[in-house]
């Protein structure tokens, strides 16, 4: 993990991780999406998704560039505030929260459905309604105590669930794929309409809820400008031959036929909320295998939907967390439980709005108002950072995307302009042909706009200028380490001068002790910002530390870390450093960390260096030694 020390930051996420956290999200669509979208496309439901994958690639490539460009939270609300002002940045991220609402709804909504494997009453109203609304409300209580993200959990599924898919592919095309059919069962104009063709291509943006994720992770990212490009491209490559390959299979196995004067397929019917069950059911598997086939798909595909969820809690917690923090929204917003440190208002606020959704029941419902507001986000992004062409042509790009035009001496991206007319037109659709969007979808952007300007005045601020809370000047970074060491780390209120003695006593006279306070930060924040109350009390920690030191004639150098993952933190610090010893005491440490918790297993899995331990009773046994590596 790189270290950014002019605070003290760690950027701990590689190209797995982001594509992992990325494909979680964007692959999880396919489990509801596929249902919606083969409704109104029948035939050429395959087709429908293409097209909507060329307009999800577009926007793809500048969210990978905005996002290498400015690594913040806020995705097209940030680029909208760095390329115009603060009012097309609170438009863009207002319609970005719509989408993060969505996404948690409709989620958590098909979690229940494929649970219904086991549990067939989860199929239909009310228990589905009811799964639904418990799982938003578990997963908002867990939030509000701190429930993070598992980067290895993330991967472990992402790739179980490609694998998955990949190889429901793979038998569909041995079992059940008929070219002949999946032509046959197209009659242009007819099945399906023109009019529900269009419909269609405006639902179809659904399949790619997510790519606002590759913006959140930015700030995390080790190299964006490698790393976040990278990732996206390997989530295209993926999610477009997922997609591409399901819904081939899909129309093989329950093809599209007529009843009367209608033409259906049971995608968009009998299994239109739990879609990839119904095509397991139809591969021609029998007896144990089937069951074993459907018992499988659907823990997995609950568990993709359920942290599908939790990334959506997560994203809208960074976004109003960032709009605050730029005062476009009320500081409640921001404002953290006085005993878990998270954003408890927002948490709870955007969790009842999910849940009013999801109470209709009504999967049409969510997907519409989706694609209003990701066709609202889309656009703006696009224009945004066409604009930074323009008004910022020398800023630093660590990903320019390709085809690129001079006009008037400015290096234009066509991706992008053809993005912004591509996303532009789909929400015309979806407002011409979705009443919800009409009905709900306008409202929304109305009153938030009108709320926007009406706190503003409020506040005597002018609404398109930049204003952000200001927040106390970190003092200057301390010391560059440059000795073998031992590494003293501090989570708590305090800190043992008999820890920093032992420590000292391990080094010898010549040696050097670095304390380190740990400050972790939790996934609903940005890793940059907020937590200024924890960060002084950390800093007066250290201060009384090398108070302690000197009076004992330790020779002493202080540092303070926010990170995500404490134990990779204090690994990579330790390897820097070239740290003879890791001496951590746990008498002051949270109730989490004392004897041997989380991040003193990761430590001693690990084990850059030596370990040791002091719980309550005596000090551990020290862990063999390894060698630092060169």
């Amino acid at each position: 993990m790189a270290r950014l020390s002019e605070h003290g930051l760690r950027r701990s996420v590689g190209v797995s991780g982001l594509f992992a956290t990325a494909y979680g999200n964007v692959g999880s669509s396919i489990y509801y999406a596929l249902g919606l979208v083969a409704g109104y496309a029948l035939g050429l439901t395959p087709v429908v998704f293409m097209f909507a994958g060329g307009l999800f690639v577009l926007t793809a490539k500048t969210y990978a560039e905005g996002a290498s460009m400015h690594p913040e939270a806020g995705g097209s609300s940030s680029f909208a505030r760095h390329a115009f002002n603060d009012v097309v940045s609170f438009f863009a991220g207002w319609a970005l929260s719509l989408d993060y609402i969505i996404t948690i709804a409709i989620s958590a909504f098909f979690v229940p459905h494929y649970l219904g494997a086991f549990f067939p009453s989860l199929t239909h109203n009310p228990g589905d309604i009811i799964g639904g609304l418990i799982t938003i409300v578990l997963l908002a209580a867990l939030n509000i105590r701190g429930l993070g993200e598992s980067a290895r959990l993330n991967l472990f599924l992402a790739v179980a669930d490609l694998c998955t898919q990949v190889l429901l592919v793979g038998l569909g095309f041995v079992l059940v794929l008929n070219p002949s059919l999946l032509l046959n069962q197209v009659h242009l104009g007819v099945a399906p309409t023109w009019t529900r063709l269009i419909f269609a291509l405006s639902v179809a943006m659904v399949a790619y809820t997510g790519i606002e994720t590759v913006s959140n992770m930015a700030e995390e990212a080790r190299d964006p400008g490698h790393d976040i490009p990278k990732a996206v491209n390997m989530v295209l490559i993926a999610v477009l031959g997922v997609y591409a390959g399901i819904s081939v299979v899909a129309l093989s196995a329950l093809p599209v036929v007529q009843h009367g004067h209608q033409y259906v397929t049971q995608l968009g019917t009998t299994f239109e909320n739990d879609p990839v069950l119904g095509i397991v059911s139809r591969l021609g598997l029998h007896g144990t295998l089937l069951e074993v086939a459907k018992d499988y798909v659907g823990i997995l595909a609950a568990t993709i939907l359920f942290i599908a969820t939790n990334a959506g809690l997560i994203g809208i917690s960074r976004l109003s967390w960032s709009l605050s923090e730029h005062r476009q929204l009320p500081s409640i917003f921001s404002r953290l439980h006085p005993t878990f440190r998270t954003p408890w208002f927002t948490i709870v606020f955007f969790s009842i709005l999910a849940g009013l959704l999801i109470i209709p029941g009504e999967t049409t419902l969510l997907g519409n108002l989706y694609s209003f507001g990701a066709m609202l986000s889309f656009t703006t992004a696009h224009v945004s950072v066409i604009a930074l062409r323009i008004k910022d042509p020398d800023r630093e790009r660590p990903y320019r995307m390709p085809w690129n035009v001079r006009i008037r001496g400015y290096s234009i991206p066509m991706t992008a302009v053809l993005g912004a007319i591509g996303t532009f037109a789909a929400w015309c659709a979806v407002v011409a042909l979705h009443h919800e969007a009409r009905t709900i979808g306008i409202p929304w952007m109305l009153l938030g706009m009108a709320g926007y300007f009406y706190y503003r005045k409020r506040q005597g601020l002018d609404p398109r200028e930049h204003h952000k809370i200001p927040h106390p000047e970190r003092p200057p970074d301390f010391e560059e380490l440059e000795y073998r060491t031992a590494l003293v780390p501090i989570f708590g209120n305090d800190v043992s001068a008999t820890a920093l003695s032992s420590a000292a006593k391990l080094i010898g006279e010549e040696g050097v002790v670095y304390a380190m306070y740990v400050l972790p930060v939790p996934s609903q924040l940005s890793l940059e910002s907020g937590l200024e109350e924890e960060e002084a009390h950390g800093r007066s920690v250290l201060e009384s530390a090398r108070i302690q030191a000197r009076r004992a004639g330790i020779k002493i150098h202080t540092g303070l870390i926010r990170t995500r993952n404490p134990g990779a933190a204090l690994v990579e610090e330790a390897e820097r450093v070239g740290s003879d010893v890791i001496y951590w005491s746990t008498l002051h440490a949270p109730a989490g960390e004392q004897r041997i918790g989380p991040t003193a297993t990761y430590l001693l899995s690990k084990r850059p260096c030596r370990i040791i331990i002091e719980t309550e009773n005596r000090p551990a046994s020290p862990t063999e030694r390894v060698p630092a590596p060169v």
